[in-house]
């Protein structure tokens, strides 16, 4: 990645998709590089207070040098539904971009890790991670899954970050399956067409049960070079993709 990156959203197309996998994963890569990543997860939720947020797993996982955590609601629903019915106060756009900036005075990489979908409502006003990345003028990597499904929440995504001048880096693949179905295949070729940017790498399922040791000596072969990996689109496309007609 780009040393003069120094703050990455990264988003899914919705939820339970890989999102904390890649984050790690682009976090290892840049710490194996000798750069200094924070991650910051501005809304943890449907964890307990002594269980271990999304933010200390990519830290685990990717030996980042710090996480932060602005709020943490038990419920595992959108931020912003899950900080009221906890009585809590929610976490606003505002906030996270004011956070991110201090982690960034003091690292060389911050890597803003979102709740769900690009617009899943954090506050009652109706702030999502759109407006963050906007406040913040950063570029969003959006995580995408592999299957039946993935192109129409992955052009939605892109054309709702067109739509609010918001850069994106590229899709990356976050559960690519071990035994991949015709979707699956088919999608490599489609993914960045649908979401109008490159298609940056794809996480193997089951990654993020691996050894934190195991897990930073695989994650550059996941991750595209402008990711910081070595990972080819099309050397894994003819490996992996079924030709149409075929």
């Amino acid at each position: 990645m780009e040393r003069t990156v120094g703050i990455v959203v990264v988003s899914g197309t919705g939820t339970e998709i890989g999102k904390t996998v890649v984050t790690a994963a682009v976090a290892a890569v840049a710490t194996a590089a000798g750069r200094s990543v924070a991650v910051l997860k501005p809304a943890q939720t449907g964890v307990g207070p002594d269980e271990r947020g999304d933010a200390d797993e990519v830290v685990r996982l990717s030996g980042a040098a710090a996480s932060a955590e602005l709020g943490r609601f038990p419920e595992p629903l959108a931020p912003g539904t899950a900080a009221r019915r906890a009585g809590l106060a929610p976490v606003g756009p505002r906030e996270v971009a004011e956070a991110a900036r201090k982690l960034a005075a003091a690292h060389d990489l911050v890597l803003v890790e979102g709740a769900g979908g690009l617009l899943v409502r954090f506050d009652g006003e109706g702030g999502t991670l759109a407006d963050a990345a906007a406040l913040l003028g950063a570029p969003v990597l959006v995580v995408a899954p592999a299957g039946l499904g993935t192109l129409n929440s992955t052009a939605l995504t892109a054309e709702a970050l067109r739509a609010r001048g918001i850069g994106q880096l590229g899709v990356v693949v976050g559960s690519w399956p071990a035994a991949p179905d015709l979707a699956a295949r088919c999608n490599l070729a489609d993914l960045p067409e649908a979401a109008g940017a490159p298609l940056l790498g794809a996480v193997p399922e089951g990654s993020g049960a691996l050894s934190p040791a195991e897990f930073r000596a695989a994650a550059g072969g996941w991750l595209a070079p402008p990711l910081g990996g070595t990972w080819d689109a099309q050397s894994f496309a003819r490996t992996h993709a079924e030709p149409y007609g075929g």
